[in-house]
């Protein structure tokens, strides 16, 4: 419910000046590509001006981060553990022509499977599909050493390979489906989605107004007939992962900065030890409260996208710090957080009367990990429980070295020339493009899901499966509403007037055409994102038709998006935000649900095909994500750490590699 995705973006950017880390040598961002995907590496700009006690905290931070790897995979699929190991004996073993088709083959699938973290794909959730022969499969198994040979599992690998019906979603969003029996991942077993609705309506206090995350950190199974929940903690499920990151942790609390965020790690070490959500929440609590440190970092079971019923947080960590400079405007931005919400377009019944705690930084990430790698967000506002927004308040970063990496490995794609057909609206993205994705990114984060409020009694999981893809299109609809109001350019966020009209056309244009790009001919879109993307290109562009305030127009047989009139989309924009907002804070399931099932699930077929032969002449990935930096201890002859250097130079293939020998403790 607060992360932002990075959406395909137009060719050059105008960028700023960043402080290079690769001295006297142009930065490689790109790393490999294969499939859909392209792999990038990002920089850490200013972190040689670190103190040495700020590295070695992030060092071991980081250490921790890697370390929950196997949690993920294990979360995504009870057989991808057991399915990586296998795929990556026969790659390290094979002795064969590594020019065949079926090792090429081969090779992009297991490419596939470590960038999805796990059979699935990251985005779609459908299962990948082998370009290689089940012969070539086999005889590669029957090679391996006899110690490596899978005999107890071999069969249901197979299987998982190369049946298309078994296990095929990952997560299944299909409206009328059983979506806890008809989903693979591993967060619930042997029960049925009444099942599970029904053991937690049974448990919910409504009354309580500070309630704890149910099902955040468990899976969900029978015992004798019993539903029970199994808690991800130390002594429990991931146990010897968890107490890897707990070491770790503790570590790292050595080199705290302060007092609150020494507090801020060992009640994390508490949480993880002991799988008390009241100690989660308490946690949270006292991270939001630490403001004063420049390192920062999340780590635990975070954003539940990979749960049909949005309850159970898949596994994540990003480490970063404050980009002092860059922070500026995500500061103006928070210190106007009442303004905004005092003039947000929705029933003053569901605004907050006082916003608390809205602090906003510009970070540099240092490490990603578990949901947030390969493909990570490139903004993050937390904690997601509203209370404790509403009591306490939240933070929001923009990750700014990722969104460059982004951009300036995008310049000269040809997007720009493909799509918008304007050679005015094309030199007004060029100039602001950048700036206005950044803003929007601050502003989504920052203040949109920091917006608004339940109403008493209103159950936070009221919107079921729908509620991931409805509190994204609020968040963003937020953002989009105010980007072209005249108070940015008041703070000096903006200095034209009709900047915000670059990131107007990306969006619609975005939502109603060029992300179908992601998409299987046939396919409906599901992923939250995309969904809540739709949705708001979708009811904008029915409801403006009779004013023409956007349509498709044809030439040469082409298909562009033209918006007539920007201030009218913005009206638009506030409506459905304004119905967005009620449909949270009352928990009305059926407008909701009749929202998203109308508006961002259903793709037009003869569209959908023209998207995907324009960009197959373009050759652009649909999907970037990143190899992480290797943070490498110097010691001195006593054994003491006396510096952390940060090397880019590890490629893709390696880096999986080494995380699987190094960071596998639920396969050893």
């Amino acid at each position: 419910m607060s992360i932002v995705t990075k959406t395909i973006v137009c060719a050059a950017l105008t960028l700023g000046t960043t402080t290079s880390v690769m001295a006297n040598e142009k930065f490689n961002y790109v790393t490999d590509r294969f499939a859909d995907i392209e792999v990038l590496r990002y920089k850490v700009p200013g972190f040689e001006e670190l103190s040495l006690n700020q590295k070695k905290l992030i060092y071991y931070l980081t250490e921790a981060a890697i370390s929950g790897r196997d949690i993920l995979w294990d979360q995504n699929n009870k057989y991808n553990l057991a399915l990586r190991t296998l795929l990556e004996d026969i790659y390290t073993n094979y002795k064969g022509d590594k020019g065949s088709e079926d090792f090429k083959a081969f090779e992009k699938y297991l490419k596939q499977v470590w960038f999805g973290n796990g059979v699935h794909h990251h985005y779609s959730m459908d299962k990948f599909t082998p370009g290689f022969s089940q012969e070539f499969f086999d005889a590669q198994v029957r090679a391996l050493p006899a110690e490596k040979h899978p005999a107890e599992m071999e069969e249901v690998l197979r299987r998982l390979i190369f049946d298309p019906a078994f296990m095929a979603k990952r997560v299944n969003q299909a409206e009328g489906a059983d979506l806890i029996l008809t989903s693979a991942n591993n967060l619930y077993d042997g029960v049925s989605q009444a099942e599970v609705e029904g053991y937690y309506n049974a448990i919910k206090d409504t009354t309580d107004l500070t309630p704890v995350s149910y099902g955040l950190n468990t899976r969900v199974t029978k015992v004798d007939g019993k539903i029970v929940e199994q808690p991800y903690r130390v002594g429990g499920l991931y146990s010897r992962a968890i107490e890897r990151i707990v070491k770790n942790l503790g570590e790292a609390s050595k080199y705290a900065e302060n007092d609150k965020q020494r507090a801020v790690i060992n009640k994390l070490i508490e949480y993880y030890t002991t799988g008390d959500l009241k100690a989660f929440d308490d946690y949270s609590i006292l991270w939001v409260d630490d403001t004063d440190s420049q390192v920062d970092f999340i780590n635990g079971f975070i954003e539940s996208y990979g749960d049909p019923l949005g309850m159970t947080g898949a596994w994540e960590s990003i480490v970063n710090f404050k980009n002092l400079a860059a922070s500026h405007r995500t500061e103006v931005i928070s210190d106007s957080a009442q303004w905004f919400e005092s003039h947000s377009p929705v029933d003053p019944r569901f605004r907050k009367d006082k916003v608390k705690g809205v602090t906003a930084k510009v970070i540099t990430a240092a490490i990603l990990a578990g949901d947030a790698y390969p493909a990570t967000p490139i903004g993050i506002n937390l904690p997601n429980a509203n209370w404790i927004r509403a009591a306490h308040g939240s933070k929001s970063v923009t990750i700014e070295n990722i969104t460059q990496a982004y951009d300036e490995a995008a310049h000269g794609n040809g997007f720009n020339e493909e799509f918008v057909p304007d050679a005015a609206m094309r030199e007004l993205m060029d100039k602001y493009l950048f700036v206005t994705d950044n803003l929007h990114t601050d502003l989504h984060e920052c203040l949109g899901h920091a917006s608004g409020r339940l109403l008493p009694g209103v159950d936070p999981d009221a919107l079921k499966a729908h509620g991931s893809t409805l509190e994204e299109a609020r968040a963003d609809l937020f953002a989009l509403y105010y980007l072209a109001d005249p108070k940015l350019i008041e703070l000096g966020l903006l200095d034209n007037e009709d900047a915000y009209k670059a990131q107007y056309y990306k969006y619609i244009l975005n939502g109603l055409m060029t992300q179908l790009m992601r998409i299987e001919p046939g396919k409906d879109v599901e992923e939250a994102h995309m969904r809540n993307r739709k949705l708001i290109s979708e009811w904008a562009l029915e409801k403006g038709a009779a004013d023409r305030v956007i349509e498709y127009e044809v030439k040469d047989g082409k298909t562009y998006i033209k918006i007539n009139d920007y201030p009218r989309l913005r009206e638009l924009f506030g409506e459905l935000l304004g119905e967005i907002q009620r449909i949270k804070s009352e928990g009305d399931y059926e407008a909701g649900r009749d929202l998203v099932e109308n508006y961002a699930v259903k793709v037009d077929p003869k569209l959908h095909k023209e998207v995907l032969d324009r960009y197959a002449h373009l050759d652009i990935a649909p999907y970037k994500g990143f190899v992480n930096p290797v943070y490498k201890p110097v010691y001195d002859a006593n054994g003491e750490i006396v510096d952390i250097t940060v090397d880019y130079t590890e490629d893709y293939v390696p880096q999986m590699l080494r995380y699987s020998r190094d960071y596998s403790p639920l396969t050893k």
